[in-house]
């Protein structure tokens, strides 16, 4: 995915940011740039402060403390309608007595001065084209499909060309199928458009397919940002690691610091070297830790395959607890004596030249020292 252009000034700039309901903290203490024509996700479960995130921008609330500017200007005390940002919705919020063209044009009609008749109807033309509805203008709300609808969404909300364009959660009613077509074609509208987006979100693959940069949130506060891949193969803590991805955690604590290599005494007796998850220098021998494994990364073999057989540095014996054929890969659960429950995908292309297993049977299975992270605890 192409980097956007650095801009001195970002569209979105939150500066301690803070936003209290009573004594409930929603968002504490947010700092973070987003820059101009950026595809830019806050990630995270309910409750962590994404939403009210995205509300601070839009207007429909106002900072308890701190800051909230869009393109270099303070909009505290700003009402939404006259913020330079567009909201897309998780239910689209069309007007059903309306027939799709009028639903488009919408806000172009609430401009003052009002635009002429034939300036509006180009630019509705024109967006239409755009979310590749051209021939659907006629067509009312009820006769359009989920994906279609969403496009509308879209549409309406691009029209004005707002700098800023948020996306609250706009993919959680469609089917698996279809969210997946819908996340390629926003990336591909977001390119074409070159607006800012800003997508909430608690679907972490979501996020990491259509992201330039991902911010990862937890009781209102910023755990991690980066982009899709650096979140992925380097997350700051296990907190992360688990939201992002699945992984495997085996816990321990930190027996020897040396370098780009961490080794890692599990619960277990085993000594696993690992690599560090961060750049920073704070592993210190004693405190508890976890080698964290993706489980892609992961090999698995006959019982009683060796590293050599496996291509792996660590081997470890085990039987499988659970079998599921999900078409490019298999998923295997393997019980191990010491490590617990380890998580296992395997890709269609080997298991064709080695097969597969089923449940109950014993195996093998092990990873290179390279592939696991050391993860502190905290």
């Amino acid at each position: 995915m192409t980097s956007p252009a650095q801009t001195d000034t970002p569209d979105i700039r939150f500066e301690n940011a803070t936003k209290r309901y009573g004594d409930v903290v929603a968002v504490d203490s947010l700092s973070l740039a987003i820059d101009k024509g950026e595809f830019f996700s806050f990630l995270g479960p309910s409750g962590c402060g994404k939403t009210t995130s995205l509300r601070l921008i839009a207007g429909f609330e106002q900072p308890t403390e701190g800051d909230v500017l869009i393109g270099g200007a303070s909009m505290v005390g700003t009402p939404p309608h006259k913020r330079p940002v567009n909201m897309v919705f998780q239910h689209y919020a069309l007007f059903p007595h309306m027939n799709v063209a009028d639903n488009v044009g919408y806000g172009l009609r609430q401009l003052s001065p009002r635009p002429p008749k034939s300036e509006i109807q180009k630019r509705v033309d024109e967006t239409l084209e755009l979310v590749q509805l051209a021939e659907y203008g006629k067509r009312r709300i009820w006769e359009l499909s989920g994906g279609q609808q969403q496009r509308v969404a879209l549409a309406r909300a691009l029209i004005c060309r707002p700098t800023v364009l948020l996306l609250d959660e706009p993919l959680a009613a469609l089917d698996r199928k279809l969210r997946r077509e819908m996340q390629i074609e926003l990336q591909t509208l977001q390119r074409d458009v070159g607006i800012t987006f800003v997508l909430v979100t608690h679907d972490q693959e979501e996020a990491l397919s259509m992201s330039d940069r991902i911010c990862i949130m937890r009781d209102g506060r910023i755990v991690q940002s980066g982009t899709p891949r650096e979140l992925y193969d380097r997350p700051l803590n296990r907190y992360v690691a688990d939201f992002v991805g699945k992984s495997n955690f085996i816990p321990g604590k930190i027996a020897t610091v040396n370098g780009r290599s961490i080794d890692i005494e599990s619960d277990g007796g085993m000594l696993f070297s690992c690599n560090p998850s961060t750049e920073q220098d704070t592993y210190t021998v004693g405190d508890s830790a976890s080698i964290a494994v993706r489980p892609e990364l992961i090999s698995i073999g006959p019982p009683g395959s060796n590293a050599e057989a496996l291509g792996t540095d660590v081997v470890i014996p085990g039987r499988i607890q659970n079998r599921i054929f999900l078409g490019e890969h298999t998923e295997y659960l393997v019980s191990t004596e010491k490590y617990g429950e380890i998580l296992v995908l395997s890709p269609k292309y080997i298991e064709s030249v080695r097969g597969s297993f089923e449940r109950d049977e014993d195996v093998a299975i092990g990873w290179k020292n390279e592939t696991a992270l050391a993860l502190e605890d905290t």
